[in-house]
């Protein structure tokens, strides 16, 4: 039986299914395969877009989304997204990147949904230990505990656009992580400065 490092291929394969992206004004139909971009994304591209540029800052796109508590998505959670999908670096992405965008979300929300058991908008300890165990990571009772209380401090629950961040900067440095896992076995030798570079790299 080969060792488990303590990470696994995620249960998506990195492609979670897509599902319905509640944004602020109430949810919006998939995007079709193999398209350009739907009306309906571009729709909703105009009116998160406030000042008509042509483009969407963080900011703007903070002020369309909402988690389930009708709160918006944390600054972490939006510039997280627009650094994604934003390739040529301008701080900003344009419809197409919005379209691809969206998507993402989209995926991500149907995780979310899936893991949230009691349908209470938030992850608890239990259903986050559950969903990193089914994405392929063997992580302890008190690595699990430590995630929670990093994502929220006070209440020991984990949002939808904390999940979000927190599964990404998990999947961006288990990538730096196995690149420099040669044995598979699990531990790494690794020079300060590359170090360095892989926190600064992958954090936010």
């Amino acid at each position: 039986m080969a060792y488990n490092p303590g990470y696994g291929q995620p249960q998506y394969g990195g492609q979670p299914p897509t599902g319905q992206l509640e944004m602020g004004h109430g949810p919006y139909p998939n995007i079709p395969i193999g398209g350009g971009v739907s009306p309906q994304v571009q729709q909703w591209f105009r009116a998160v877009d406030k000042d008509q540029s042509g483009f969407i800052t963080a900011a703007e796109l903070k002020g369309a989304l909402v988690n389930a508590q009708g709160q918006s998505f944390s600054d972490t959670a939006c510039n997280l997204m627009i650094g994604m999908f934003d390739k040529d670096r301008t701080g900003t992405i344009n419809v197409e990147e919005f379209d691809k965008l969206y998507t993402y979300v989209n995926q991500w929300l149907t995780v979310f949904k899936t893991y949230d058991v009691d349908q209470s908008g938030h992850i608890e300890e239990q259903e986050l230990s559950k969903a990193m165990s089914q994405m392929g990571f063997r992580f302890t009772p008190e690595f699990i505990n430590f995630l929670i209380k990093r994502s929220d401090p006070k209440d020991g629950r984990v949002s939808v656009d904390q999940f979000i961040v927190l599964c990404v900067q998990i999947q961006r440095f288990t990538e730096a992580f196995r690149v420099r896992d040669t044995q598979q076995n699990g531990t790494v030798t690794i020079a300060f400065e590359d170090f360095l570079n892989v926190a600064l790299s992958c954090s936010i």
